[in-house]
């Protein structure tokens, strides 16, 4: 297996490490505390560790992509008989071709800019997400203990919450968004409120 697919796969989970969600996911524009992005990194990694063998790695990846892969045969297997028929394959094929026209009549009518999905840095699938899981796993053994993937969310903790009083604000995630996007080269950072 490609340890490159792994960690970009696993990355994404990362980055969607509770730092820069609110707690329970409910409201974006709640302030977090330490404690409460440490009990979501706890749960994440519980829902993430498929084989519950204490670590992150390509067998959690085979496991996930068998669920996911069930879960799809359910969905088309539209008569429930244990096969996909032409009709239900072409069935599927019309129902997404129907919701990416109303993705894209949506987003024209808010006037939305073309989205390139879970693209990362530089256009690649994963991008940064990929690089910040070689961050996370410190000890190089190609997987994420508990502790490595509590370490990382912590760190991004950390580094959003620029007064360190232990909470992360909206404007403080915001501010960091801002920093990532100019770092990737992206957009400046946007000033902040009242300046």
């Amino acid at each position: 297996m490609n340890r490159k697919i792994v960690f970009l796969t696993l990355g994404a989970a990362l980055v969607a490490a509770p730092v820069l969600a609110a707690p329970g996911g409910a409201d974006r524009n709640a302030t977090q505390t330490r404690a409460e992005v440490q009990t979501k990194a706890a749960e994440m990694f519980a829902r993430m560790d498929v084989n519950k063998d204490g670590k992150l790695d390509a067998a959690d990846r085979a496991a996930k992509r068998a669920e996911m892969q069930a879960k799809m045969f359910e969905r088309l297997d539209a008569d429930k008989d244990g096969s996909i028929s032409k009709a239900e394959w072409d069935q599927h094929g019309a129902d997404r071709a129907a919701k990416r026209g109303e993705k894209r009549a949506d987003a024209g009518a808010a006037g939305e800019g073309k989205r390139h999905g879970m693209r990362g840095h530089h256009g690649k699938r994963g991008g940064h997400h990929g690089m910040m899981m070689g961050k996370a796993d410190t000890d190089g053994d190609k997987a994420i203990s508990q502790a490595e993937f509590q370490t990382a969310a912590l760190a991004r903790f950390d580094a959003a919450d620029a007064n360190k009083d232990g909470q992360v604000t909206p404007e403080e995630r915001k501010a960091q968004r801002g920093a990532w996007r100019a770092k990737r080269g992206g957009t400046a950072p946007a000033a902040p409120a009242g300046e």
